[in-house]
């Protein structure tokens, strides 16, 4: 199915107005199996190369911030699926409209309680969560109501999977941009699951042999959310030259910034695919183990934190020259501006 962009675009206004994606866009989401697009075959996903799949999260985004971050989010959590036991990732993957939403902080905590874990806890921020099918968390581990500790002496955190049946999503997200995302909170009170939705994210325990599996979780996790900024970012300047051309008197300056900054971005963006397309290669190959060596890991995130700081350069440069426009509440560039400095606010961009 070809994807209309332009009809993505159409319904993000809607979406910000209701708080959480309509029910068109979901079922586009579901219809192309984005949430699956990292998941392993072998469970009914489709597994497919993260170079192709970062490429279309930020095409994603440049029509929709809210959108864009709802598939990303989803769609990585759904490469957890990789490294459950077989049958568990098979039964999660073929849940009729499968969305997995989530949280990375370990807010809460899991009993040893027979074959599984009682979990309780709260954990904020888990975007898509009003059509999450599962949760995922990281939790404390306890028996006997003492925390367990690590070989280094720090509490042992363990990866979970829960039924959205088990969990209760509080509406706390008020954030003035990617109002679409609905990334609310929930928690979880004494639920009950078998062992075997607990899962480690490394590479020694993924499940799944592929080479998705085995690429570093940090390295895939700034790839796919440089590259939503960056399609952010490109969205805004398309509507700033239209708005810059558009004006009676635009500024003489304009069309020598505009230039500037589309130059500075599509750099970043050269760089850091080219570094992710020798990554993706590097981790598909015999040598090195079939591992992303760590001298690549650190040029990756180091270009992806370089097109995230050039995104939020050009958006910071170009918005001036928009006039009150840019502004205006109801404004298509003013909810691009605003999704692009919320998303920017992420935890891993921090200086």
């Amino acid at each position: 199915m070809k994807v209309d962009f332009n009809a993505i675009r159409a319904d993000a206004a809607g979406a910000e107005a209701a708080g959480f994606l309509l029910a068109g866009q979901q079922a586009l989401i579901h219809q192309q199996g984005w949430l699956k697009m990292l998941a392993p075959r072998a469970a009914g996903g489709a597994e497919l190369p993260l170079p192709q799949v970062v490429r279309l999260e930020e095409a994603i985004a440049e029509a929709d911030g809210s959108m864009g971050w709802v598939v990303t989010l989803c769609a990585g959590a759904g490469w957890f699926a990789g490294f459950l036991a077989p049958d568990t990732a098979r039964e999660v993957i073929s849940t009729p409209q499968v969305c997995l939403a989530g949280s990375g902080a370990p807010t809460g905590f899991a009993d040893k309680e027979g074959e599984g874990y009682r979990i309780t806890g709260r954990w904020d921020i888990a975007s898509g969560a009003p059509m999450a099918t599962h949760f995922t968390l990281n939790a404390v581990l306890r028996e006997n109501g003492q925390p367990l500790a690590g070989p280094d002496g720090a509490p042992r955190i363990r990866a979970f999977v829960v039924p959205a049946a088990l969990v209760v999503v509080e509406p706390t997200w008020r954030s003035f941009g990617m109002k679409g995302s609905a990334s609310h909170a929930y928690r979880i009170e004494g639920a009950w699951v078998p062992a075997r939705h607990g899962f480690m994210i490394d590479p020694a325990h993924a499940t799944a042999p592929g080479t998705l599996y085995r690429f570093p979780f940090m390295l895939l996790a700034w790839v796919t959310l440089a590259a939503n900024l960056s399609g952010m970012a490109r969205h805004f300047l398309s509507l700033a030259r239209e708005i810059v051309a558009a004006r009676r008197q635009p500024p003489a300056s304009a069309p020598d910034a505009l230039a500037r900054a589309a130059v500075a971005l599509e750099g970043a963006r050269e760089r850091m695919y080219a570094l992710l397309d020798q990554a993706w290669a590097q981790a598909g190959g015999e040598g090195n183990g079939g591992c992303v060596d760590d001298a690549l890991d650190a040029q990756l995130r180091e270009a992806s934190m370089a097109l995230v700081l050039a995104a939020r350069r050009s958006v910071g440069e170009i918005y001036p020259y928009c006039g009150l426009r840019a502004a205006q509440e109801d404004s298509e560039i003013n909810r691009v501006w605003r999704d692009f400095h919320t998303a920017s606010q992420h935890a891993l961009f921090t200086p």
